[in-house]
């Protein structure tokens, strides 16, 4: 079926987009796993988690599928894709036919909306890109292309470098802080959130796990998001440059993964950066198996 912008219904209310879009959501975690994170995320801090400006939601539902009654509350049936912006980050994009992508960036170009960019499963995210320079106006360039992996049967790298995996508590809030700005930094992530309120909300669910030298020192870490819709990312993972090569990131990533199942969660994710080969080695070598690759353009006008 040829689809365009019509079946686009666009809110800035998390729990209408929730209680519609919910369903479809969770009955694909891997795929849908940055989605169920930042939502997550907003209804568990707030709004303004992500910035000061009211994050953005859509869904797409087939013009033919039977909808649920208005006011009944049981959400929209037949969605098939969605779509959400937390400014100042990208847009970011589920799943999306070709055939849809040149109306739907028309429409969200023709109504004023602007972005500084799109992420999402790599072919989507590419077409939405040129869709987006012809309609808004943009140069779009490819930032980053990366890959989601999901665990098999966790391998633990051997040998396991001196030390132990403990989780980060309060005490390690400076660290953990600074730590994930310097992740942000050299890996030119230009979503970083705020370093302190990212490392509050991690701490408080014991999100962060630290790998430390048998003298306590810690020299890596790995964090995780919470548990949602059976689903577990591990993100993100972090040793400082004069501490790499010695298998202390392949470790720690390693102990959050078995953290996570242990957690009971059904499938633990990670996506890595394909221009760096040694993290998707890494991975691989603990047991982690390609599901799907993902791409990230800037806009710039």
């Amino acid at each position: 079926m040829t689809r365009d912008a019509r079946g686009w219904v666009f809110t800035h209310d998390l729990d209408e987009f929730l209680t519609s879009a919910g369903d479809f959501l969770r009955s694909r975690p891997a795929a849908h796993t940055v989605a169920l994170s930042v939502t997550d995320a907003l209804r568990r801090r707030g709004p303004d988690v992500y910035g000061e400006e009211a994050p953005f939601f859509g869904r797409f539902a087939d013009a033919d599928a039977d909808v649920a009654d208005e006011g009944e509350g049981d959400g929209v049936a037949g969605v098939s894709a969605v779509l959400f912006h937390t400014p100042p980050y990208q847009l970011n994009l589920t799943d999306l036919p070709a055939e849809g992508i040149d109306a739907l960036a028309a429409r969200l170009a023709d109504e004023g909306y602007s972005f500084p960019g799109v992420g999402g499963p790599v072919d989507t995210a590419a077409e939405f890109a040129a869709a987006w320079e012809r309609h808004a106006g943009a140069r779009a360039q490819l930032r980053r292309s990366e890959r989601l992996y999901r665990l098999g049967t966790l391998t633990p790298p051997t040998p396991v470098p001196p030390g132990r995996a403990r989780v980060a508590g309060e005490s390690d809030h400076a660290l953990v802080a600074r730590w994930y700005s310097e992740f942000a930094g050299i890996f030119g992530r230009n979503e970083r959130q705020d370093p302190d309120r990212w490392a509050e909300s991690r701490l408080a669910y014991g999100g962060v796990t630290l790998w430390e030298t048998p003298d306590g020192t810690p020299v890596a870490m790995a964090g995780a998001t919470p548990l949602i819709a059976g689903q577990i990312r591990v993100a993100p993972v972090y040793t400082p440059a004069p501490l790499r090569g010695r298998g202390y990131a392949g470790a720690a990533t390693a102990e959050v993964s078995r953290a996570a199942l242990v957690g009971g969660a059904d499938e633990v994710l990670l996506f890595t950066d394909l221009a760096n080969p040694t993290s998707n080695g890494l991975y691989q070598r603990i047991g982690y198996r390609p599901v799907a690759d993902f791409a990230v353009y800037d806009f710039a006008k």
